[in-house]
């Protein structure tokens, strides 16, 4: 019989993937759920590039949730890169989006009446 208790590594098999994770039936006919945090250590964009429904994988058993469901993690089997590698950054916005940007940040500018750090002509005195 197979111990699902936290902290044991157990085989089990694909049975659905979701955008937000993978469930996972052991021979007991149990089923957890790996999220979709728990796959890789990277950036998970597509779970299909990393499991299968079918296909028998190795997990851990993190614990249960309140209402009892398994929670399960691949990553915690993975040895861990020396430095996680991050989403690659978005590129430059559409000229038509950073000419918006300038025009709302001067208009904020004007309306606040924030220099932003430039040196500018002193503000008018007023008359007593």
């Amino acid at each position: 019989m197979v111990q699902l208790d936290p902290g044991a590594v157990v085989e089990g098999r694909v049975t659905r993937v979701t955008d937000f994770g993978a469930f996972i039936q052991f021979e007991n006919g149990e089923t957890g759920l790996v999220h979709i945090s728990q796959i890789a250590h990277s950036f998970v964009r597509n779970i299909h590039d990393h499991v299968r429904e079918g296909e028998n994988v190795e997990v851990k058993v993190l614990g249960r949730d309140e209402r009892g469901r398994l929670d399960l993690s691949i990553k915690e089997l993975l040895e861990e890169p020396e430095e996680v590698p991050r989403p690659r950054a978005i590129g430059r916005q559409s000229p038509q989006f950073e000419a918006k940007l300038r025009s709302f940040m001067r208009d904020a500018k004007e309306r606040t009446g924030g220099s932003g750090g430039k040196k500018g002509p002193a503000p008018a005195k007023r008359k007593k």
